[in-house]
Formats: structure tokens, C-alpha cells, sequence
């Protein structure tokens, strides 16, 4: 089943089957009762010292380019959840990752890594074995 991609806040669908928030942080001054995720993992989203990097909170803001290699090293330590995800998604499962409501364009976004990241686990679990 399609992984998908969307802001927290972006609406609900029908379709979106299982919603995961993947940011570092919880989105600020929203109520336990307005969340829009079945669950937050924030160790799917860039660390802390990426997250302040990227926004220029230690100097100059790094590009995508840094940015996408230094999150893509991160996510080689989240190898477990990512293909449980993938597992999930092969058996079926739709899944929404869900981002900041401030990240607008998704190709700059650690969500599309992701999705790419949980995609790749899935056609690894879903090649048929080649007995040699």
C-alpha cells in the first residue's frame, strides 16, 4: 500500500490509514485532543543539532543537499522502525508520515526521505529470492 506524505495539520483523508507524526518536536500549544497522528515518533525526524542547523540556529543555515546526506546518516540507526513500517506498509497498511505545518514543500522535507527510505525496505521485502 502507498506510503503518503502530509502536514499535521493538512486535513484528514479517508485513505490515510495509519497517521505517524515524525518531527522532533510536538507542534507547540496544540491540545492532546486536537492531534491529528495515532502516534509521534520523533526519532524518525531530523536530531536536534540537524533541526538547528538547517534553520541557521548555529550559524549559517546548511543547504538540502547537507541536509538530506546528514539525515540520511541519522536514519541508518533507525533501521528497526523504518522497516517496521515497511512491513506494515507491504501487508497492506496505508501510512501517512506527517510533518510540521511549516514545512510547505515536501521535496524539502525529511518526510520524503523518509518515504523513499521506507519504499526501498518494502520492494526489498516484497523481491521474490533468488535460490543460487
Amino acid at each position: 500500500m502507498p506510503i503518503r506524505t502530509k502536514r499535521w495539520n493538512d486535513p484528514i483523508g479517508d485513505d490515510d490509514g495509519f497517521r505517524l507524526l515524525i518531527c522532533r518536536y510536538r507542534p507547540r500549544a496544540l491540545k492532546k485532543e486536537n492531534e491529528t497522528w495515532e502516534a509521534w515518533w520523533a526519532f524518525l525526524g531530523p536530531s536536534r543539532k540537524l533541526h538547528a542547523d538547517f534553520y541557521g540556529k548555529n550559524g549559517p543555515p546548511i543547504g538540502m543537499d547537507e541536509y538530506r546526506s546528514r539525515y540520511l546518516q541519522e536514519m541508518q540507526e533507525q533501521t528497526e522502525p523504518i522497516l517496521k513500517l515497511a512491513h506494515r506498509s507491504a501487508a497492506g497498511e496505508t501510512i501517512t508520515l506527517l510533518c510540521s505545518s511549516a514545512c510547505t514543500d515536501e521535496n524539502h522535507c525529511h518526510r520524503s526521505l523518509l518515504k523513499q527510505l521506507i519504499e526501498t525496505e518494502e520492494r526489498e521485502l516484497t523481491l521474490p529470492r533468488m535460490g543460487f
